[in-house]
Order: C-alpha cells, then structure tokens, then sequence
C-alpha cells in the first residue's frame, strides 16, 4: 500500500510540473496581447490552482487512509508495537537495543493524553508466592499511576486466593491507601498458595468477580509460577466467559464488555531465578540481609579461629550464594548451576588449609541450599561441616538462614525497581489490545524492557533441564550475562596460588578524591588479579600527593584479605590534582618502575587523569597504561552511568529519610527538608527521592524558581487536608546558590503556618561512610578485577623494543558501566561531554526518571508517551549474546 501512495504522489508531481510549463507558455501569450480583462484575469487564476488544489486533495486522502491502514494492521496483529518504555521511562540505561530492528514506528493522527489513557478503564493488582522485599514498592506506583491516567484500580488481597473468593478480597484502591507502604518489608495486601486456582472451576470464579467489577487489566507480581498461571487465565479468558454465560453468572453486555484480559507481569522473587532480566524485586534486599550476617559471624569466627558454613536461599538457583561469596570473599561457594569437579573434597580443604597458613583466623563457606555434586547428590551444610571438622580439625559452624533473608526493609535498589517496574506495567497495560501477548516488565541494565512473558518462563525451565541433564555450562549462559559475568570473577579469585612465572611488571594503585564505601573492595580484587597474573602490585598511598612525595610500598595477596567489607579508604586518598607535582610523580614512576597505574576515585581522578595524559607530552615517564575505575558517593564521573560507593550513600540517605518521616508519625503536620551530597550531581537527591517518598527533590540540573517552590508549598497544604499529614523534601547541597537549605526552610516555615512545621537536616558526611552495600562491593571486585585484565592486555601492545611505551588515546580510558557492560573509554574522548565547572556528565541517564517522582508525589504533569518500541524477544537476544 505505501509503494502505491508513493507511487500516485509522484504521478501528481509530474502531471503539476508539466501544468505549470503551460501556465507559463499562457503567461507569456497573455502578456503580448496585453489582454487584461478582469473576468478572464480571475478565471486564469481558478485555472492556475486548480492542480494544486487537486494534488493536496489527493494527499490528504491517501494520509488517511495510510492511517487507517496502520491501524488496521495493528489490530489484524500484522504490526504489533507492544513495549512502550517511554521517554521518562527508558533511562534506567538509556534506549533500547535496535540491533534487532526492535523500534517499529507507527502514526498517530492524534496525541494520546496519558492523564486520560485509563478512564473508563480498571487495573486489578496482586502479589502471588514467596513475598519479597520491594513488592510494596511495585504495587503503591501500580495504584498511583494507575489513577494518575484516569483508571480504577483495585487491590486483590492474598494472592491467586482472594481472586477466587471475591467480595472484601477485591478492594478499590486510593491514593493515600498506598502510604507509608515503600519502607516496609513483605507485601501489605497479602499473598498466598491457591489451589482452587489450580482448577478450572476456581479460575472461573475470579473471572467472574472480575467480570461484575468491570476489570480486564491484571498486573500480577510474583514468581515463575504466578506468571505461568496469570497467563493460562488470560489464555482461556474467553472459555470461562462462555461458561459464565451459560450458566447465568454473567450478562452478555458484560461478557462484551471484558471481552479480552490484558496481563502483565513483574517478578518478585528473592532468587533472581526469573531468565529475561538482570534482578528480580526482593533480590538486592535479600543480598542485605545475608551480607549482614555474614559481616557479624566474621567478627566472632575471628575471635575463635573458626570455619562457618552459611546456608542461603536457592533451590534451584544459585545467585545468593553466589554474590554473597563475591560480596563477602568467601573462601568457596556451592551452587546447583555449577556443581564442583569430583574430588572436590580434597580441594576444599587445601583450600582452607592453605588460608590458614597465610595467617587467616576463619574461613566462611557459603552454599546455596539446592547445592549438589556432579552426580546430583545434595551437597548440605552438615555434610561439609563434618568433613572440615574430621579432615582438618577446624572449630566449625553451621548457619542456616532461613527466611531472614525475606524479611527486613527493602534496600533502595528495590524500591527503585518496584517502582519504576510499576509505573512500566500500567502503561503496558493501559497501551494493550486483543492481540498483545501477555508480557513481564524486566530490567535490562538500568534499561526497563518489556519481554514475552512464555518465552522468558520457556528460558527458566530451560535452565532446570540444563542442569539435570548435567549441561552446567550452559545452565550459566543461560542464566544470562549477569550471573555469567559473577561467575567468572569468582573464578579468577578463587585460585590462592600466585603464578609461578612473573611478569616483571609492576602495576600501582592509588585513591583520589573523597573516600567511599567499596574503594577496598576494588583495591583488594585488583591487587589479588594482578598477583595472579603474575605482576607486582604497589600501593600509593594519599593519592597523587603520595606519588609524588614517594609515598609507595609493595602489597601482598595477605595484606588485602579482609577489605572488602570495610568502609572507607585503606590507602588513603587525598583530593589533590597532578598538574602542580608532574616533575616529582614523573620522577617516583622512573624511581619505582611502575609500568601501569590504576586510579580509584571521583571526579579528581578523571580531572587527574586527563592531566597525566596532557602531561605525556613533556614526561616521558607518563606514557604509561592508565585507567580510571568511577568511585564516588555524587556519581558524577563522566563515561559510567555508576559509580563505586553511590549504592551505599543512597541506602544510608533512605533508611534514615524513614527514620525522620516516622518521627512525625506521631506529631502529624510536619514537613522534612533534607539536604544531601553530590556537589552539583542530583543523582543522590534524585533516586532517594524516589526511595523514601519524597515530595520534591530540588537539584541543579533542573533549574527551578520562586514559582516552583510556591507550587510546592501549595501541594503540601493540599496534602495536610487528607489522611497523609507529612511531608519530605530533599535538596542536593549544590541545586541553587541563592535557594539555600535555610532560605526553603524558613519559606516552607513562613508559608505553612498554621498548616505545618517544618525540620531541616544536613545528613553531611555520614553519606560517605559505613560498611560498603553489596552492589558497592559487588561492583568493586569486578571493576578491579577486569581493569587489571584490561592493562595487563595493553602492556602487551605497547611494549616496544625492551620497555613499555603508551601515548594513544585509548591507552588512557575510564572503565565505566554503560547500560548492561563495562566499557573502557579513552579520557580524552569523554571530555566533550564533561562539564568541568560544574563537575557533571553533560547527559545523565537518571534524569529521565525525575517525572516518575512527581508522578508519584501526585503533581500534575504532562509526560511524552510518544516513544515505542516493539516487544523483545527474549530467544533473539539469547541467541545473538
């Protein structure tokens, strides 16, 4: 059809150019017989249009019937654009992929206002299986923007259970029933097993209490399993609306009127055992609590000289345990995706033996409970606790811990995810038609994507056969990248043993810039790889004061063992720039022949690096491999969407926003205003916004005035008048050189009088300390390690008649997380982008999620909703990874 349309449109254009060749030939006659008469005169120029005229006229009705073919084809399921990740949505990591051709564009004769999308429209929403930490998060921004598009939404309470049952089980939602729900663990409206569900007689019984509420929108949150049953309800929604039929139940206006059930799925699960994305709610919340554990038995297992096993949640996944080990360095992990070799008895107490003998007062094992040996015997925490006890003689211990690990508040990470997964479903929900297959909103790096719901499942039991049928290999890649890349980190710190060949290479480390959790934990795996390779680590302590003052020493595999875990900056780290010491640190990297440096730090690291490669031209001795690992509580280093040490401040700057809005629990009336860290970054004030609640977030990459605190102001008046008596308001340190923390508190002060009090607090330095997150630790190890990896491949490139030689572009880069990988990207090319007044990327992928806080915060705001892309496959990116 558009090669016809094409096709006519030229036609016309041909048949008008010739037109107007004639007109001109008559233009010229008339002139010569010089005819002007007034009637001829007007009626020549009726002639003259009359092509133009019939050509737009043409246009106008192959537009629309382009229009309507498009439509058409949308509903014949010939061009279906199922995955809306909007503009203020898609920036967990930016757009999506198009290697696929996934971006399917389709025309719109008119915008579509997302204030209206759902009038006239009903959401139901349920929790189903384990409870995970994180869920109230997905159902509070489900009820909330579900209302904020014109829709009913309705709570289902206990699960698949409260479905079948109907009546005070199925609720209606309100804005302010959602309260006070982010900071609380488990699920608030209930989840439980149903059987009845299992039946074609109970699943007829929630179609039916659906159908007499008018709801054909079911956002289900859960395991595998929820999913699996939300779709066959939805895959034979149309049989059980016969049966109602039939038997009376129903009326046929009724059955017209929910003639088709839209689902759509988010993964609660603290397993991560859900293929198709990266974390499940509830996963990184669990992570906190085993780490907590782990962190208190260290300290008792050193007292005493013991071995611990901890047993962690698992059954058929290994991702716990896994992360727990990284996070934690244990000293060997159990998983079911990767059994270890025959003989592993013997390996494991070499293992812990030959720690001990490195002067070691414990050793931690961790073992995920569906753990087992190549022949598929389950490996326990008995089992292992007697053969240390019996072979080695160790003191040992055994913890199991159980459903901790579901418990507790939900870490920030989770409560970001659940929102933003929220806010996704109800658009997919919202944007559905007949023909749009049930899907699974999942997170992609920090890109949400929509993903076949089957397929994903299809993937998830493709992991299961794999492993029983001995297939463990590919039960990792199947597992996706993420745990992929975990696994291989573990491997590389696994060996104890240093290589027997040395390199004579000589590789420094060094922190820059303010300290942060998870600086050690990048310290320790960089040093234990680079031992590994077969290099000589040297420690730079104070940073590039320390280099130039020779502030150098050799460090061991033993010196760094129980880093990861502690807070903080062990080298010592100092904010000091190299342009004004590049005479001595040329001079100390001779003096020490270091061959490579690895800098950890903020935004002085990259100013310092940039300096170092500018330096080369007139140092020889700076020609050198260096690479620049992001670790900063601002997040503000460009080339890395995340920086070392952020995960943690965010989590400290949420648990104690919950801390001070529950001060007011009682007091009632009260408005917060918190001020946070960052310089100029608002990545803190931000996504702590998001985390706890927040009613504003004033930053300085959204520049706002008078007008917009008065708007504030005015949305907490209205808010005092409903059942949610308390506000919170965070502001990044730098938003605003005149609209200080003490000017909004005494205008909030002033303005809410009679109405409000208000409190203010700096949280200050706080953010930079205490023990680092499990994603700080997590991130640490691998950053270290894999920018060892990368320098040790380098110095083989530039090694050039007998000595190392590095004066390119990209023999100077930051090693960088950018949507799902870390990337290497030379310094010099990142400067474009770098505003260095200000010490900011120019482009923050976070700020596309700004809208969904004042979504959240019930401010009326237009969103772009114009963006689609079509659903992914998850078999597709599976086979091309």
């Amino acid at each position: 059809m558009e090669a016809v349309w094409d096709r006519c449109v030229r036609v016309w254009q041909v048949c008008v150019s010739t037109w107007d060749v004639f007109v001109s030939a008559c233009e010229t006659s008339v002139c010569l017989l010089g005819l002007c008469v007034n009637s001829l005169e007007l009626g020549y120029r009726l002639v003259h249009w009359i092509p133009h005229i019939a050509l737009a006229l043409l246009i106008w009705r192959l537009t629309r019937r382009k229009i309507r073919y498009h439509t058409n084809a949308l509903h014949d399921g010939k061009h279906v654009s199922t995955n809306s990740t909007h503009g203020f949505f898609r920036g967990f990591y930016g757009s999506s992929s198009t290697d696929q051709g996934k971006f399917s564009v389709t025309m719109q004769a008119t915008p579509v206002d997302p204030t209206t999308m759902g009038v006239g429209k009903a959401i139901a929403v349920l929790t189903s299986g384990g409870d995970a930490q994180g869920m109230n998060a997905a159902v509070r921004a489900t009820v909330r923007v579900g209302i904020y598009t014109g829709a009913k939404v309705y709570f289902v309470h206990e699960g698949y259970q409260g479905l079948v049952d109907g009546g005070d089980h199925i609720r209606l939602a309100t804005w302010e029933s959602v309260s006070m729900m982010l900071q609380l663990g488990g699920t608030v409206i209930g989840s439980a097993r149903c059987k009845d569900f299992h039946t074609k007689e109970g699943r007829t019984k929630a179609a039916c209490n659906l159908v007499k509420l008018g709801i054909t929108n079911l956002c289900v949150i859960g395991g595998d399993g929820s999913l699996t049953g939300a779709n066959e309800f939805r895959t034979e929604w149309s049989e059980l609306l016969q049966i109602l039929l039939k038997a009376g139940k129903i009326t046929a206006e009724e059955a017209r009127r929910s003639s088709h059930l839209n689902i759509v799925g988010m993964v609660g699960s603290i397993d991560n055992d859900f293929c198709g994305t990266d974390m499940t709610i509830g996963t990184d919340s669990a992570l906190h609590r085993i780490i907590e554990v782990v962190d208190a038995i260290t300290t008792t297992a050193q007292s005493h000289q013991r071995a611990f096993i901890l047993e962690v949640m698992g059954r058929h996944c290994g991702y716990l345990a896994l992360v727990s080990a990284l996070a934690s360095g244990a000293d060997w992990v159990f998983i079911p995706e990767m059994p270890p070799d025959d003989g592993w008895e013997d390996h494991l107490c070499r293992r812990l033996a030959n720690q001990r003998s490195l002067g070691y007062r414990l050793n931690v094992i961790i073992v995920a409970e569906g753990a087992m040996d190549r022949s598929g015997k389950p490996i326990t925490c008995e089992m292992i606790k007697n053969l240390v006890t019996k072979k080695l003689g160790f003191d040992t211990r055994a913890t199991i811990l159980g459903h901790v690990q579901r418990g507790g508040t939900p870490s920030a990470f989770d409560r970001i995810l659940g929102s933003r997964m929220g806010v996704e479903a109800v658009m997919a929900l919202l944007e559905a038609t007949p023909e749009t297959p049930a899907c699974v909103v999942s997170l992609s790096g920090n890109q949400a994507v929509r993903l076949p719901l089957m397929e994903c499942v299809q993937v998830t039991k493709d992991v299961t056969k794999a492993m029983t049928e001995g297939r463990f290999e590919e039960a990792v890649k199947l597992r996706g990248k993420s745990f992929e890349n975990n696994w291989n980190t573990y491997k590389l710190l696994a060996h104890v043993n240093p290589a027997e060949v040395k390199s004579n290479i000589n590789i420094a480390l060094m922190n820059v810039g303010a300290p942060c959790s998870g600086m050690n934990a990048a310290v320790r795996s960089a040093v234990r790889i680079g031992i590994l390779q077969g290099h000589h680590m040297l420690a730079i302590h104070d940073g590039f004061e320390g280099l130039a003052h020779g502030n150098i020493e050799p460090i061991s595999w033993a010196a760094v063992g129980n880093w990861t875990g502690q807070g903080g900056s062990n080298l010592g780290t100092k904010r000091s720039l190299p342009a004004s010491m590049m005479e001595e640190i040329s001079l100390n990297i001779a003096k020490f022949n270091i061959h490579a440096l690895v800098i950890i730090g903020g935004f002085e690291a990259f100013v310092g690096g940039l300096e170092l490669v500018t330096g080369r031209e007139k140092y020889e001795e700076l020609c050198i491999p260096i690479v620049v690992i992001p670790a900063t509580v601002s997040n503000n280093v460009p080339g890395s969407d995340f920086s070392v040490g952020a995960d943690t401040a965010l989590n400290t700057i949420t648990s104690t926003c919950d801390r001070i809005k529950q001060s007011a629990a009682g007091t009632k009336r009260r408005v917060f205003i918190i001020e946070t860290m960052g310089g100029y970054c608002g990545y803190l004030a931000t996504m702590a916004g998001l985390a706890a609640g927040a009613d504003a977030a004033y930053i300085y990459e959204e520049p706002f005035g008078i007008h917009d605190l008065e708007i504030n102001v005015e949305h907490l008046v209205e808010k005092m008048k409903t059942t949610v008596k308390r506000g919170l308001i965070l502001r990044n340190e730098n938003c605003n050189s005149n609209y200080t923390t003490d000017f909004i508190f005494n205008l909030y002060t002033e303005e809410g009088k009679g109405v409000f009090d208000c409190r203010k607090n700096v949280l200050g330095h706080m953010q930079q300390g205490g023990t680092p997150s499990p994603f700080d630790r997590n991130f640490g190890t691998k950053m270290g390690a894999k920018a060892v990896l990368w320098l040790t491949d380098k110095l083989k490139e530039c090694y050039r008649h007998g000595r190392i030689f590095a004066n390119t572009p990209d023999s100077a880069c930051v090693l960088g997380m950018r949507k799902r990988a870390l990337v290497f990207q030379p310094l010099a090319d990142l400067k474009s982008n770098t505003d260095f007044e200000h010490r900011i990327p120019k482009t923050q992928w976070w700020l596309k999620l700004r809208p969904i806080l004042k979504i959240l915060a019930k401010y009326k705001i237009s969103l772009d909703i114009s963006e689609k892309t079509a659903l992914e496959s998850v078999i597709k990116k599976r086979g091309t990874v």
